[in-house]
C-alpha cells in the first residue's frame, strides 16, 4: 500500500486534484452521514442564499473535499524540499518572523481550511515546531502521518496533559506550536461558543497558553490555488490578547475562524461534526455550566 501511495505522490498536483474531485463525489454519494452533514453545515451557515447559489457552493465544496484527501500524498510523501515548493507564496508571514525576532513564542491557529497540513511543514522548515498528534486506528495511515508530519524541525506530542506541557515548554523556549481551533473539545476541556449561529464545544487551550507565556498568536490558512498550482499561506495576527473569560475567548476565536471561512468557503471541512456534544460536556443551553 505504501508503495502505491509513493507512486501516486509523484503525479503532478493538477492530476491529483482532478482525481480528488472524482473521489469527492464518490464519497459524497456513498452511504453514510457524510453528505447530509456537509449539506446541513454548509446550508445552515448563512454563507449562501437559498436555491441555486447554495447548490453551486455545495458542488465546489464536494470537489475541494476530495482534493484535500489526495493532496496529502505529495505533501507527506514527496521529498521535503519538493513538498515545500508546493507553497507558492505567503501573505502576512513576515509578521510571524518579526514576532520570533522579538523573542516571542508563536501560536499558529490553523482551521480546517484548504491544505492545512502543509502549514506544519512550512513552519518546521523555518523554526522548531510542536503539534499534538492522535494516532489513527489504521496502522498504515498512522505510519503515513508520522512520516509526513515529523519532518524539518517538527515534533509531535500526545493529545493529553503531557502534550499540553510540551507545547507550553516550547512556547517558553520562544518556539512555535500549532493548534486546530475548530475541533470539538473533549468533555470538560471546552466551552460552548457560537459558530455560524450554532453552539460549538470549543477548545480553550489557546487562551490558556497565551496567558501563561505571552506568545503571539496568528491564524493561518493554506489556500488551495486553482488548477493545481499549489498553495498560498495567509497569516492574520490575533491582535489583542484573548480575555480571561473562557467563553469570551472561545467566542472571539470562533468569530476569527468564521471570517477566514468566509474568504474560502468551498475549502472548509463542512463534513466535520463541529456541533456535536461530546461525552462529559454540559448542556449547551446552560451557558453557566460551560
Amino acid at each position: 500500500m505504501m508503495f502505491l501511495f509513493k507512486l501516486l505522490a509523484r503525479l503532478p498536483l493538477p492530476v491529483l486534484h482532478g482525481l480528488g474531485v472524482v473521489l469527492g463525489w464518490l464519497i459524497y454519494w456513498a452511504p453514510g452521514r457524510h453528505s447530509a452533514r456537509m449539506r446541513n453545515n454548509l446550508f445552515d451557515s448563512g454563507l449562501c442564499a437559498p436555491g441555486r447559489d447554495c447548490q453551486v457552493l455545495l458542488r465546489q465544496t464536494i470537489g475541494e473535499a476530495g482534493k484535500a484527501i489526495v493532496e496529502l500524498l505529495p505533501v507527506w510523501l514527496r521529498p521535503y524540499e519538493k513538498a515545500l515548493k508546493l507553497v507558492k507564496g505567503t501573505t502576512g508571514w513576515e509578521q510571524i518572523d518579526a514576532a520570533r525576532a522579538a523573542g516571542k513564542g508563536i501560536i499558529l491557529i490553523a482551521p480546517h481550511i484548504g491544505c492545512f497540513e502543509i502549514i506544519n511543514l512550512y513552519s518546521a522548515a523555518r523554526h522548531p515546531f510542536t503539534a499534538m498528534y492522535k494516532p489513527p486506528r489504521q496502522p498504515t495511515l498512522d505510519a503515513l502521518m508520522l512520516r509526513g508530519r515529523q519532518r524539518g524541525q517538527a515534533k509531535l506530542v500526545p493529545t493529553d496533559l503531557s502534550g499540553v506541557r510540551a507545547q507550553l515548554a516550547a512556547l517558553k523556549r520562544h518556539e512555535a506550536i500549532g493548534i486546530l481551533p475548530d475541533q470539538v473539545a473533549t468533555g470538560g476541556d471546552g466551552v460552548w461558543a457560537p459558530f455560524f449561529g450554532r453552539p460549538a464545544y470549543t477548545p480553550t487551550l489557546v487562551a490558556s497558553l497565551q496567558r501563561k507565556t505571552g506568545a503571539a498568536a496568528f491564524f493561518v490558512a493554506a489556500e488551495r490555488l486553482s488548477w493545481g498550482r499549489g498553495y498560498h499561506l495567509h497569516a492574520v495576527p490575533l491582535g489583542e490578547p484573548l480575555p480571561e473569560d473562557k467563553t469570551a475567548a472561545a467566542t472571539r476565536i470562533n468569530q476569527a475562524v468564521e471570517a477566514i471561512v468566509r474568504r474560502f468557503p468551498s475549502q472548509y471541512l463542512w463534513s466535520y461534526n463541529r456541533h456535536k456534544r461530546p461525552g462529559g460536556a454540559p448542556d449547551p443551553g446552560n451557558s453557566a455550566s460551560a
